[in-house]
């Protein structure tokens, strides 16, 4: 396989992978499916599960797990969008229960799916910690619990410095919000089982299948370099990928995070930073920092800063900038870590809506949806998405069909180089207030 189709070390590390064929000659099908990641699978075998007459295809550029749904941390957990009170703020409280509503749900669902077809995903099921590093951490973390509790949400509790300390052995640990309801697995093992599920269920499934146009009719016409595939739906379940489509440019843009993984550790070094619980660890950075242990015992982390795109550029992978801060962040984190030696770098994209929040909606009708907008929390969101969008194209009044960021209306992003400059004033801020906080935290050595 061409090494550029293996992005990630969860990638490079999966071993021998055999592609799909793509897309030959003229064929007809009732929904056709742009994207081959966790969204678009998780539609597809919801889809012909529920109605195994209906013909389904997943198109997918490069191959099964390319993007996000293979370079991600692995956190099937509940964030939605970026924090609860940047949610709250921007859409109100009766949204913000209804979105941490759907997101324990999608855990769940992920959890429950992985245990029912026995997914092979390195799954295990530890709980999150979200971590403040900061007296003013403290306080924003502890004022986003308040938030949640005062809105009825329960099963989140608050872990002192002490409790905290016993859990994970760091200098920077303050305090945390505790949250047992989050699972870790291996990303590119979970999208590939999920093309498994979706095959074993009747889909037909395509790599090395770019979608060059689509023109609408009575029917959707998707041409491909070797192919044209009729369709009476058509699902975008192109996520970061989605403003390379004319009809979804102005919805999101695309940024890129970025992660290190560590050699696996010694029992020395396992025993120096206790983490026996393997909790799923994210701060309160706006550009967090997120971390877990592999099942291999590596340290894999990510996060710190963004790497932005302009116009359809997506070669943004590589960042020696903030693979050089997310190496200083996680020894700081660790001290008992110095000198650890790091065995892959890597990045991905995330897609981001102008007010930081999902969205599934329709292009011109009902015969058109898209899915878009995880903000770096698709894990869970992207499976349950799937489900979702398969009781819109059967035409089901679901709970999930009627939640409120289906449908919603978009803040649309300016077109270039207006884009560009807004993007870059946006992350400067969040850059920015990251450093009041961070400011008296000591230096690397």
């Amino acid at each position: 396989m061409d090494p550029t189709e293996q992005p990630s070390f969860w990638l490079r590390a999966y071993g021998p992978y055999v592609p799909a064929a793509h897309l030959q000659g003229e064929t007809s099908v009732d929904v056709a499916i742009i994207g081959g990641g966790y969204t678009g699978l998780s539609t597809a075998y919801n889809l012909r599960s529920d109605s195994p007459a209906l013909t389904v295809a997943v198109l997918e550029a490069s191959v099964v797990g390319f993007g996000a749904s293979g370079r991600n941390g692995g956190f099937n957990m509940t964030l939605f969008g970026l924090e609860p009170a940047v949610t709250k703020a921007l859409f109100g409280q009766q949204r913000t229960v209804e979105a941490h509503r759907y997101m324990e749900r999608a855990v769940d669902y992920v959890r429950d799916l992985v245990t029912r077809h026995n997914l092979q995903s390195d799954y295990e099921h530890p709980g999150f910690l979200r971590v403040a590093t900061t007296p003013g951490f403290v306080r924003r973390i502890q004022h986003d619990l308040e938030i949640l509790t005062q809105m009825g949400i329960s099963g989140l509790e608050w872990w002192d410095a002490g409790r905290l300390q016993s859990a994970v052995r760091s200098p920077l640990a303050l305090g945390a919000w505790w949250e047992p309801r989050c699972g870790l697995l291996n990303p590119a093992k979970q999208a590939r089982e999920l093309k498994r599920l979706a095959i074993e269920a009747g889909v037909d499934v395509f790599e090395h299948t770019p979608v060059l146009s689509i023109e609408r009719g009575p029917r959707f016409t998707l041409r491909t370099p070797s192919g044209t595939l009729s369709a009476g739906h058509v699902v975008f379940a192109t996520n970061a990928y989605s403003h390379l489509f004319p009809e979804l440019r102005a919805r999101e843009t695309a940024a890129f995070t970025h992660m290190v993984v560590t050699e696996p550790l010694t029992p020395a070094q396992q025993e120096a930073v206790g983490w026996a619980g393997r909790q799923g660890i994210e701060d309160a950075r706006n550009f967090v920092h997120y971390l877990r242990l592999t099942a291999d015992q590596r340290i894999a982390i990510g996060g710190s800063d963004v790497s932005l795109t302009f116009g359809r550029g997506m070669q943004h992978d590589l960042n020696p900038r903030v693979f050089a801060d997310l190496e200083r962040d996680l020894v700081r984190l660790f001290p008992s870590l110095r000198g650890i030696r790091f065995a892959d770098r890597w990045g991905g994209p995330v897609s981001v809506p102008v007010d930081m929040a999902p969205a599934i909606g329709f292009l011109g009708d009902r015969r058109a949806i898209y899915s878009l907008g995880c903000v770096g929390h698709g894990v869970s969101m992207a499976h349950l998405n799937g489900r979702t969008i398969a009781d819109l194209i059967l035409e089901r009044q679901t709970d999930l069909t009627r939640v409120w960021f289906v449908g919603r209306r978009m803040i649309q992003w300016p077109p270039e180089p207006i884009r560009f400059a807004a993007a870059h004033a946006i992350r400067g801020y969040m850059r920015a207030e990251d450093w009041a906080y961070e400011r008296k935290l000591p230096q690397a050595e």
